[in-house]
C-alpha cells in the first residue's frame, strides 16, 4: 500500500464533502409530524428550501475552525428546476498546508412526481488547490437513458463516458438526496430504523447506510451534551472508509427538527482523529 505524507492526508481531510459530515448528506426519511410539518400544510419541496443557506464550520486537534462550509439552494429559470451549491474552503494555517484548497459541489435538480420528489439533472465536482484545477461533471438524460460523466485532465482536455442509466432507475447525488430526505421522499422516518438510500455508483457504493438511534440510546447520548438546544434525532452513516478516510467509515451527529445538520463528527480519520464539525448559521431570503 502507497504511504501517504502528512500533507497528503491534510488535503484529503480538508476536501471531505463538507454534508457527508452529517447523514442528512444521503438520507431517507418522510417527517411524522411531530418532526416535520403536516402533509396537507406543504408547499412543493423546491419551494420548501428555495432561498436557504446553511452555514457551517469544521476542525480537529485544536483547530476548531479549520474548514468553512455553505450549502445554497436557489431556484433557477424554467418551472421546477432548482440549484442546491455546497461550497468549502480551508482556513489559517492548515490553509496554507492545504494550499488553500477549495471545493465546490454543484447540482442542478428538477421536481417530478407532481413537486414531491426532486431529481438529479447536472452534478459538477470543482477542487481548486493552489493554482491548479480538477473538475468532474455528472449529466443524466433520462430520456435517452444515458449518465454522462466528463473529467477534466491534467493537460487540459476533457475524458468523456457515457453509461446506461436502467429502466426506472433514478441517480440521486448527495445533495440532491439531502433535500429530499429532508422533504420526506424516501419513507417515514422512526427512531431505531436502518434506511439504504440509493445513489449513483462511486467507488462501487450504489447505496448508503443510515441508522436512526433508538430512543434509549438518543437519550444516553443527549445526556451527556453539553449543549442540547436544536438536537432531535441521532444519526449515523456508514460509508466506504477510504470516502472518509477513516478506519471505519462512520460519521454521525444530530439532526434537527427540521431535518438538518447541526452537530456531527467523522470518526478516527488518518493521523487527525475525529473531524467535528457544527452548524453557525441558518437563513431564509
Amino acid at each position: 500500500m502507497k504511504l501517504l505524507t502528512r500533507r497528503q492526508i491534510l488535503q484529503g481531510v480538508m476536501g471531505l464533502p463538507f454534508l457527508s459530515l452529517w447523514p442528512l448528506a444521503v438520507s431517507e426519511s418522510k417527517a411524522q409530524p411531530a418532526i416535520g410539518s403536516k402533509e396537507e400544510q406543504r408547499t412543493s419541496i423546491g419551494e420548501s428550501f428555495r432561498g436557504e443557506q446553511l452555514d457551517y464550520e469544521m476542525g480537529f486537534w485544536l483547530f476548531k475552525r479549520a474548514v468553512l462550509g455553505k450549502l445554497t439552494f436557489k431556484e433557477l429559470e424554467g418551472k421546477g428546476r432548482y440549484m442546491a451549491t455546497l461550497q468549502t474552503e480551508t482556513l489559517g494555517i492548515l490553509g496554507w498546508v492545504a494550499r488553500y484548497r477549495v471545493d465546490v459541489y454543484r447540482s442542478t435538480m428538477e421536481e417530478i412526481d407532481g413537486g414531491k420528489r426532486l431529481r438529479s439533472l447536472t452534478f459538477d465536482e470543482e477542487v481548486i488547490i493552489g493554482g491548479k484545477l480538477r473538475r468532474r461533471s455528472h449529466a443524466f438524460d433520462y430520456q435517452r437513458k444515458k449518465w454522462i460523466v466528463q473529467r477534466l485532465r491534467k493537460d487540459g482536455t476533457l475524458d468523456r463516458t457515457e453509461r446506461a442509466i436502467p429502466e426506472g432507475k433514478i441517480y440521486d447525488d448527495f445533495i440532491t438526496a439531502a433535500y429530499n430526505f429532508r422533504y420526506g421522499v424516501y419513507g417515514p422516518i422512526e427512531r431505531g430504523k436502518t434506511y439504504l438510500v440509493p445513489t449513483f455508483p462511486k467507488k462501487g457504493a450504489s447505496s448508503y447506510e443510515i441508522r436512526v438511534a433508538p430512543v434509549e440510546e438518543e437519550e444516553r447520548r443527549r445526556k451527556s451534551e453539553k449543549l442540547k438546544d436544536g438536537k432531535e434525532l441521532y444519526v449515523k452513516l456508514l460509508l466506504d472508509p477510504e470516502l472518509t478516510h477513516s478506519s471505519e467509515g462512520v460519521v454521525e451527529g444530530w439532526l434537527s427538527k427540521e431535518l438538518y445538520p447541526v452537530e456531527g463528527s467523522i470518526k478516527d480519520v488518518m493521523l487527525v482523529g475525529d473531524v467535528t464539525g457544527r452548524l453557525v448559521n441558518r437563513r431564509k431570503t
